[in-house]
């Protein structure tokens, strides 16, 4: 996931933000109903259960929607700030939606999680820190990880003992098209000779690696860890970045950021020692294992 954030920033200036997601979201599911129908079979579900599908669809739509709607009008360090709230958000829910215990201490180790990112965020710079100023663009990034939030939770909770590849499938299909209503049908006036090759391979990288691989990940160790122990993994996110833009031939960050990510390492042990894990059901086991 965290290859997004230099992907997406490479080719944004190829087509509008919304646009772009509807086609990664898109493709995605083109490139994933070959091999579901294959191992699975593609049957329409019933009527309860694509709601279910759409619902969770519906959260990764709308955080998409408003990450982009908001990085128009705040900084990208303001938005990566408030991202270091989404395990706690996620953790709330997950305690009202399928009764996950928290505890005290795992408690802790979120707050400390969300410090330690944070300081990643900052690059230890206390300047950024203070001089941090939240907009109307923070207010509808915040709204987008409220939704972002339900994602893991809700797909615990509507589970049917289907194989994960199903319920990504129609995941990434019912995200679609709430994307396309989103776009208000302005993708069928797409000029497709005018996009660069680059900008076309970049949503394809997007598709592939951080929606179809991602999002079963995602949801295959829901199912497993919970969903609570499942987002925490998102305060890594800022130290990856710090890699993979490392990795392309930028500068690494100033010794400072290491207390933050040694912080993030404590964390993320307290909170995946603490967390209950849940057997996935024989069906479900079957589908993932021929994934």
């Amino acid at each position: 996931m965290a290859t997004s954030f230099p992907v997406g920033a490479a080719i944004t200036y190829g087509l509008e933000p919304e646009i772009m997601m509807f086609l990664r979201f898109a493709l995605a599911t083109l490139l994933f109903a070959p091999y579901v129908a294959w191992r699975h079979g593609l049957v329409w579900p019933a009527a309860k259960t694509l709601a279910g599908y759409a619902a969770i669809g519906a959260c990764l739509a709308t955080f998409f929607w408003c990450m982009f709607a908001a990085l128009r009008l705040t900084p990208a360090l303001n938005a990566a700030a408030l991202f270091t709230v989404l395990p706690g958000i996620a953790a709330f829910y997950a305690a009202i939606l399928v009764r996950e215990r928290i505890g005290k201490h795992r408690t802790v180790a979120l707050i400390l999680g969300a410090v330690g990112a944070l300081w990643v965020v900052f690059r230890g710079d206390w300047n950024l820190f203070l001089g941090l100023a939240f907009n109307k663009g923070d207010l509808i990034f915040l709204a987008g990880m409220l939704a972002m939030g339900l994602y893991t939770p809700l797909v615990q909770r509507l589970h049917r003992n289907e194989p994960t590849a199903i319920m990504a499938f129609w995941t990434m299909a019912t995200g679609t098209v709430w994307l396309l209503l989103l776009c208000n049908w302005s993708v069928f006036q797409i000029e497709w000779r005018a996009i660069e090759i680059e900008v076309m391979g970049g949503i394809a990288y997007l598709a592939v690696f951080t929606t179809i691989i991602s999002f079963f990940i995602i949801q295959h160790a829901t199912l497993r860890l919970g969903p609570t122990r499942v987002m925490s993994y998102t305060y890594l996110t800022p130290a990856f970045v710090v890699l993979i833009d490392w990795a392309l031939g930028k500068d690494l960050p100033s010794a400072a950021t290491l207390p933050g990510i040694a912080i993030i390492v404590a964390a993320m042990f307290v909170v995946q020692s603490g967390a209950v894990q849940t057997r996935p059901t024989p069906a479900e086991d079957n589908g993932s294992t021929t994934s």
